[in-house]
């Protein structure tokens, strides 16, 4: 009987869903969530680089209307509005999914739901101060930071409750999951800077009239540590494939990932700075491969610590 209990409450407390089809749909669900809230935050910044932040100068309607004459600029500020009001609803749906069938679903998921549907709100809220407040730099940074670990949340919850096959075997990563977890962290600490770079239009005034030089500077020299924290990840990873057996080769995958990421940011970082922000394309896509960078570390932590748990709970099972 006590082997039993064991056996059930690993299922329920572990990453593998009691429920393979309900966990696999709310995985994609999560996912897709994920996916439209890196969409989110491309059109954010092409907002902000097209100077259309404040186009809608009332919140939450535009113009005291829901549908204001268009322009360029109001186009972008409406509809991201529309964007961010349609992934609430589809967070509140996820959630209440998980809630309602929390039974058929692993035990952490209704405390992770609650978590992504706070941050959520307070992104939501952040949204509409970001308006009434004017663009205060503090202000659009939290929004930026809240919608950064928005779109973390539910990129882990999505990959966490995606089924596993159960008959494969898989080693414990040993020290991996700390790895990736230091490095997602650093990531998202210098894209926090970066945010700050942004809404203090940093690199202008530094260029214009030699002032925010040091916050422009220090998102510079935050690159070198965020290299490092990737270069460590891929040559761990490279270790432990050689020295442990059946590895999980997807953390072998989003490693050479998050270098090319990180390869690929640096390059645009450059040319930002060399063409001194002129080219909005160019911004914009170096906040969003910045955001992917941050996404595939939080992959790599997510399913480096779903095959510890894994291990784990084989090895409490009883045979």
């Amino acid at each position: 009987m006590a082997g039993i209990v064991l056996t059930q409450r690993t299922k329920r407390d572990g990453p593998i869903a009691g429920n393979p089809d309900l966990a696999r749909s709310l995985s994609r669900f999560a996912l897709g969530l994920a996916l439209t809230t890196v969409a989110l935050m491309a059109l954010g910044s092409a907002t902000r680089v097209m100077n259309a932040g404040l186009s809608c100068p009332d919140w939450p309607l535009c113009y005291g209307t829901l549908l204001p004459h268009m322009n360029l600029q109001v186009f972008l500020e409406w509809f991201h509005r529309l964007v961010a009001a349609s992934m609430g609803f589809g967070v509140i749906t996820l959630v209440s999914v998980a809630v309602w069938r929390r039974r058929e679903l692993p035990g952490w998921t209704p405390g992770a739901m609650a978590v992504a549907l706070g941050l959520v709100l307070v992104q939501g809220l952040l949204g509409g101060l970001t308006v009434t407040e004017l663009l205060r730099f503090d202000i659009v940074t939290a929004h930026l930071g809240t919608g950064l670990a928005f779109f973390c949340t539910l990129l882990a919850i999505g990959l966490a409750l995606n089924p596993r096959d159960e008959t494969a075997t898989v080693s414990t990563p040993g020290a991996l999951p700390w790895v990736g977890l230091t490095a997602a962290i650093g990531i998202y600490l210098q894209s926090l800077l970066g945010g700050l770079v942004a809404s203090r239009w940093a690199v202008h005034q530094c260029f214009g009239t030699a002032q925010l030089c040091l916050v422009m500077n220090s998102h510079i020299a935050g690159v070198f540590p965020a290299t490092l924290a990737v270069m460590a990840i891929v040559l761990w990873t490279r270790y432990q494939k050689k020295n442990i057996a059946n590895l999980n080769p997807w953390l072998t995958r989003i490693a050479h990932s998050a270098l090319l990421l990180l390869l690929t940011q640096i390059a645009l970082g450059i040319t930002t700075y060399r063409l001194r922000l002129q080219v909005e394309v160019l911004t914009v896509s170096h906040q969003m491969v910045g955001a992917l960078l941050l996404g595939s570390l939080v992959a790599f932590t997510t399913v480096a610590w779903c095959d510890r748990a894994k291990v784990s709970s084989t090895a409490a099972t009883p045979t």
